[in-house]
């Protein structure tokens, strides 16, 4: 599709002049969130924003922006969102009911709760039935969640990771839950040594079944953002620039699409998987068979996020995030949302956001 100069959205308004930052789409992106009436978040450590994409009145984007310093996994069901950062793991909770505007807003995340962890270099999260995060530990190899009295609780490790370490031993990165327990995550080596798993970035990527312990795919290149959906286990074969599924009777990959960017960041809503994109970093980025499809398709890689077709692989609609930020870790899809937008911890804005519970409500007592 060609670019709309309509859809361009504005400078975000945090910006120095010099340091700008310009976000386009595909000419009927726009349309396709209101038709579905979603809308999406991301984020980007690399600048510490957390973005929010909806679509205003004007029919044009709407984009707001937070900052927080390292941001990366996220979960949300449309009125709860968990966000990564980099010592803290934050609830947002939605304030707004059914119907209710915040300056055209219909969803006002506050943040409401957050556990201070350390820097544990936490990655995908997901949300158990009683609401607790469980998450990827990566710097221990790990999946985790929260305490009151901790940094965080071990739940499990691969059996190739002989202990638990801050060592970053095999990127521990992906994780799909299935009915909110975890169920398969991705690693980009079985690497059991100190940060072994760069040596493994180009095809020791594996899948690995949480339950039963096995190694349901190898062979994959830095893989990322492993999902459920319609009874499929999909994941992006990150080094490689492929959108795909795991045939878990064959323990094989099966591309989908390809990705003009190094993909991280996966949601899905219906017939159609949203995918996040980066342009590769200097030096872990670099080298892999991304660079040579890239040249290949005589394209370069982007920033952004592109829209797949699942039924045909196509890619039906893009956003183009461009100027300082070059990378982006997470997208979650925020369902029956038209138009979302984040209270920041770092502004006065958030000391005037009072919401009062019911009195004498269940967690009221004397």
């Amino acid at each position: 599709m060609n670019d709309d100069p309509a859809a361009a959205a504005p400078t975000a308004a945090s910006e120095s002049a010099s340091e700008k930052l310009s976000i386009t789409s595909s000419r009927h992106f726009a349309d396709w969130l209101a038709e579905r009436r979603l809308s999406l978040a991301f984020s980007t450590y690399q600048a510490g924003k957390l973005f929010m994409i909806g679509r205003r009145d004007d029919e044009r984007l709407s984009i707001a922006e937070r900052s927080f310093n390292r941001c990366m996994g996220m979960w949300s069901d449309g009125q709860t969102l968990w966000l990564s950062t980099l010592w803290q793991l934050w609830c947002f909770r939605n304030t707004l009911a059914a119907g209710e505007r915040y300056e055209g807003y219909d969803r006002l995340f506050i943040p409401r709760l957050a556990y201070t962890t350390g820097d544990l270099d936490i990655h995908d999260i997901a949300v158990a039935p009683n609401g607790r995060p469980l998450f990827v530990a990566t710097l221990f190899s790990s999946l985790a969640t929260v305490s009151s009295e901790y940094s965080f609780l071990p739940l499990w490790r691969p059996r190739f990771i002989s202990k638990l370490a801050a060592e970053d031993r095999c990127h521990l990165n992906g994780l799909a839950a299935e009915q909110g327990q975890p169920r398969y995550v991705t690693a980009v080596s079985t690497s059991d040594s100190n940060d072994g798993w760069r040596d493994h970035r180009r095809g020791g990527g594996v899948a690995i079944d949480v339950v039963s312990g096995d190694i349901v795919c190898a062979g994959l290149s830095m893989p990322h953002s492993p999902r459920l959906h319609r009874g499929r286990l999909w994941v992006l074969d990150s080094g490689n620039g492929q959108f795909g599924f795991i045939d878990l009777a064959a323990g094989r990959f099966e591309p989908v699409a390809f990705c003009p960017g190094y993909a991280r960041g996966l949601a899905f809503e219906g017939d159609y998987a949203i995918v996040g994109l980066s342009k590769p970093r200097h030096g872990t980025f670099s080298g892999l068979a991304l660079d040579d499809a890239l040249a290949n398709r005589n394209t370069h890689a982007r920033c952004g996020v592109v829209v797949i077709d699942l039924r045909t692989g196509d890619l039906v609609h893009w956003m183009r995030v461009e100027g300082i930020i070059e990378e982006l870790y997470d997208v979650v899809a925020l369902p029956g949302v038209e138009r979302p937008m984040a209270i920041g911890v770092v502004s006065s804005e958030i000391q005037r956001m009072l919401t009062p519970g019911p009195e004498g409500g269940a967690d009221a007592s004397v």
